[in-house]
């Protein structure tokens, strides 16, 4: 289910076509009690892993929200002449709504070393933040799995922040509002935090804008992100093409 009741569908995803103030506008207006909620941010590398394996579609059908995180699809997408959502990227989303808040305002992390931590609230200048940051290969781990959950359960804020990469992010998230228990609105947003411990560097505006993030990121980190995309995230180019053909009706 999503938000906005005037979204777009692109590669069998309905996207909220949401501009940033009217996200966090709409996160103002859900009532802080109302059940689980979470947000996911698809890019290239998601949109292809879903199409790669469907079974992944429950993650992404079950968000509150869905935005798209790419400017690359946007663009690519208007090439072949379908119609792309407002792109709202992640890190833009995290930096703005933590902005946003209250110094007292208790907030929630799943995921980041206590070191990292210290940074955000220091960058941030937040003091109340909640904190799990979940074992390597917690997501093959019953024990250490509900233990994730359980954290969002249990912890009151009213936003949550789930940064332990994709897809465990939106498995623990989709776990969270399938059981019922847990309040407030959860942002799968990976990496995003990482831009504002300093841990990472995020590309200077005009690169952003250039949609050449990408390449500014494998350029921070080639061993690690080279297969992602140079490899993986490329075949969006058939995806979209194949999309639309389809509504063309060849």
């Amino acid at each position: 289910m999503t938000s906005d009741p005037g979204g777009r569908r692109l590669l069998g995803l309905d996207f909220a076509d949401l501009t940033l103030p009217d996200v966090l506008a709409a996160f103002r207006a859900r009532p802080a009690e109302a059940p689980f909620g979470y947000v996911v941010t698809p890019n290239a590398d998601h949109l292809v892993r879903l199409a790669r394996n469907p079974a992944l579609g429950p993650l992404y059908d079950g968000a509150w929200m869905r935005l798209l995180d790419s400017r690359v699809v946007a663009r690519l997408a208007g090439l072949f002449g379908l119609q792309a959502p407002a792109v709202v990227p992640g890190s833009d989303l995290t930096a703005a709504l933590l902005a946003s808040l209250p110094k007292d305002e208790p907030v929630a992390v799943l995921g980041l070393a206590p070191a990292a931590l210290e940074r955000l609230a220091a960058s941030t200048g937040l003091r109340r933040i909640a904190h799990h940051n979940p074992p390597m290969g917690f997501e093959h781990d019953p024990a250490a799995f509900e233990a994730a959950v359980r954290f969002l359960e249990e912890t009151p804020a009213r936003y949550t922040f789930l940064a332990v990469g994709s897809p465990r992010q939106e498995r623990v998230a989709q776990a969270a509002a399938a059981r019922g228990r847990a309040r407030g609105i959860g942002l799968c947003i990976g990496a995003s935090l990482l831009f504002l411990t300093g841990e990472e560097r995020r590309a200077p505006g005009p690169v952003q804008r250039a949609g050449m993030e990408w390449a500014w990121r494998l350029m921070q980190d080639p061993k690690r992100l080279a297969r992602r995309y140079l490899v993986d995230s490329p075949a969006i180019i058939a995806l979209l093409r194949r999309e639309a053909r389809l509504n063309r009706g060849g």
